[in-house]
């Protein structure tokens, strides 16, 4: 989900000046569409407060200002809106223009998780696991990337994937590794398609597949999955020149998105 987030449903006559100005952003016409948030925000819509805070931080219809970004995300944060919490949390974690303060991100982050935000479940999973900015909870870590993944983020998919593999608060368990990674693969994320790819390669979870490991590394080291150099070389020389062939035509195959 972008800055702006999903379109809300609010009182009749802000949802028609809510619609107007996104309508104009979406041509790319933000003058139009801050006119409009300006006095929205003022009043009290915190959704408009948003929207006004991705502007600045993006450049959008008025010079970058990240303080100004930072104050009106705030406004937003506070008066309750899931996206406002979602993109100060961001702002505080990458302190691009502003103090950085993965701290307050992380009860950012939780905030906008709880009212059921994809992305923020994504990166409050991937935090309670990673255990450098808040304490480590691999319970928790899962709960969250399972609540991501059906809401269809591939990241947490993968993330899925690696915690059944390596036994994170759970039995091992390879046929459900591959399942996940397959999720998050099908769907783009490049980690997911390179450890798919490692299955394939080793046939954990799945039977070994020298082709099938090769087409999936291949789309991986494309996405750009520091992974895939892993067992890149190993299953490439594997290979004949005609499975070489067949695998660098599958991965350039357009994936089919599951439903």
């Amino acid at each position: 989900m972008g800055w702006f987030g999903a379109r809300k449903r609010p009182e009749p006559d802000v949802a028609d000046r809510m619609a107007a100005a996104y309508d104009a952003a979406a041509r790319g016409d933000y003058q139009t569409a801050l006119d409009l948030w300006t006095p929205l925000a003022h009043a009290g819509v915190a959704r408009a407060a948003n929207n006004i805070g991705a502007c600045f931080n993006e450049g959008m219809g008025v010079e970058r200002d990240v303080k100004l970004a930072e104050r009106w995300l705030t406004v937003a944060a506070n008066g309750g809106d899931a996206i406002g919490q979602r993109n100060l949390a961001t702002l505080y974690f990458k302190g691009d223009g502003v103090e950085q303060d993965n701290a307050r991100a992380a009860e950012l982050y939780r905030a906008a998780a709880a009212q059921g935000d994809a992305t923020a479940q994504d990166m409050l999973s991937w935090m309670l696991l990673e255990g450098d900015v808040i304490d480590t909870d691999v319970v928790a870590a899962r709960e969250w990337a399972e609540r991501a993944a059906a809401q269809g983020v591939a990241a947490s998919m993968t993330r899925l994937g690696m915690i059944h593999h390596n036994a994170l608060g759970v039995p091992r368990d390879a046929d459900l590794a591959v399942h996940w990674w397959r999720q998050g693969a099908e769907r783009g994320d490049a980690d997911g398609q390179a450890m798919l790819g490692a299955a394939y390669h080793l046939g954990s979870g799945v039977p070994r597949d020298a082709v099938n490991a090769m087409t999936w590394l291949l789309r991986a080291r494309n996405g750009g999955s520091p992974l895939a150099a892993r067992f890149f070389d190993a299953v490439r020389a594997t290979l004949t020149p005609d499975e070489k062939a067949e695998a660098e035509r599958r991965a350039g195959e357009p994936l089919e998105v599951p439903a």
